[in-house]
């Protein structure tokens, strides 16, 4: 029963709550689209910090969007070996992960620790914080220790097939029967976090001022 629950039922509980949140979110408070930013307050940490989870967290996403959406028949055909994949996987994965979990450690360091910037805290910043703090090592634990001591596990054959049936509403619950429970945690905590996206700061990613590349200079006048 926990098994279909897990792994049938919480996505689709998931993705309602990440798609009518937006919905509502942008229909009735989305001027509310905001980081607020707190740098006036302290700029050194925020900036290390900031830096190093964006860029951390940008290429982690796509590394997750390759092993999750494209299937492994499509990388062994042009000529990618199963052994050189996860080689480039958990090398450069690894790299980025560790940024990542760096910046969101400092950030998360900042807020809880700097009594002005908590002050200026909700009590969602501080989950968010925490949520994305333990995700990320989850991810790293997932990749660095369950994969060794799993020797015969492959997320290719099992998470990725899972995944991508979610999509076509046919998933197979028995995939994730066996997945090792640092992987299971690690897309839990996933869940919690896309679940309370719309609702958080988190809703500033849509808002990025890609316009800014292609408007007119300021001229600014003394």
């Amino acid at each position: 029963m926990w098994n279909n629950f897990l792994w049938v039922v919480l996505p689709y509980l998931v993705l309602a709550s990440f798609v009518f949140g937006h919905i509502f979110r942008y229909r009735y408070d989305h001027f509310t689209v905001t980081s607020k930013s707190s740098e006036m307050i302290e700029k050194k940490q925020l900036m290390v910090g900031s830096i190093l989870f964006h860029v951390g967290i940008i290429f982690v996403v796509g590394g997750h969007f390759i092993g999750l959406v494209i299937p492994k028949t499509w990388t062994t055909s042009i000529g990618i070996s199963e052994h050189m994949y996860h080689i480039v996987a958990v090398g450069i994965g690894s790299v980025f992960g560790i940024m990542a979990f760096a910046g969101m450690f400092l950030l998360t360091f900042r807020r809880l620790s700097n009594d002005r910037v908590r002050m200026t805290s909700s009590i969602m910043d501080i989950i968010v914080n925490l949520a994305l703090l333990v995700t990320l090592f989850l991810g790293m634990a997932s990749t660095l220790f369950a994969n060794p001591a799993n020797p015969g596990f492959d997320y290719r054959e099992t998470i990725s097939i899972w995944f991508r049936q979610l999509f076509v509403f046919q998933p197979d619950a028995s995939l994730m029967a066996t997945v090792p429970v640092f992987f299971q945690l690690h897309i839990i905590c996933a869940f919690i976090i896309f679940a309370l996206f719309p609702y958080t700061r988190l809703v500033h990613a849509w808002s990025v001022p890609l316009t800014y590349l292609k408007r007119s200079y300021i001229i600014y006048r003394r």
